[in-house]
């Protein structure tokens, strides 16, 4: 089992890489991990949001695999406190799933297909966060439920 992270778009600023470069060395220490970069969509300035939900839906569907577990942080989504969440995730990890694979879409949200396809949607908090900070903070947050399962202090640190 591998754990991933993607993300449509690059990280813009490098404050928040930098702190997504240190979560991820720490989930690594702890589990097979990725963090992967969804391209933007070339010409999105000119077309409709529709349009552009569709074309990441193509882009993420062509890289997923039959057997991926696939989560869309989504606001809709169901939100968890971090021992819930910790709980959750160890779920996930005795699946008989090849790829756990967390997502971010784009600015407008996923399309009908993505959602569709995906097996789960995770929202971090009622408050609207932009894409760009969430980033950082699912990464913390999957560190840290991993840090739970493993009775580590940083939970409580």
């Amino acid at each position: 089992m591998k754990l991933e992270f993607w993300m449509v778009g690059n990280t813009a600023f490098n404050y928040l890489k930098e702190g997504m470069d240190i979560y991820e060395k720490r989930l690594k220490h702890f589990v097979p991990f990725e963090s992967r970069i969804i391209p933007d969509i070339k010409g999105a300035k000119n077309m409709r949001e529709a349009q552009i939900k569709q074309k990441e839906g193509e882009k993420i569907l062509a890289k997923l695999e039959q057997g991926d577990f696939l989560m869309l942080l989504d606001e809709r989504g169901k939100q968890f406190d971090s021992l819930a969440f910790s709980a959750k995730l160890e779920q996930q990890f005795q699946l008989s799933h090849k790829r756990i694979i967390y997502l971010i879409g784009g600015a407008y949200g996923f399309s009908d297909e993505v959602y569709a396809r995906a097996n789960g949607r995770w929202s971090l908090s009622k408050l609207t966060f932009s894409h760009q900070m969430v980033r950082l903070f699912v990464l913390e947050q999957l560190y840290r439920a991993i840090s739970i399962q493993r009775g580590l202090p940083y939970h409580h640190a």
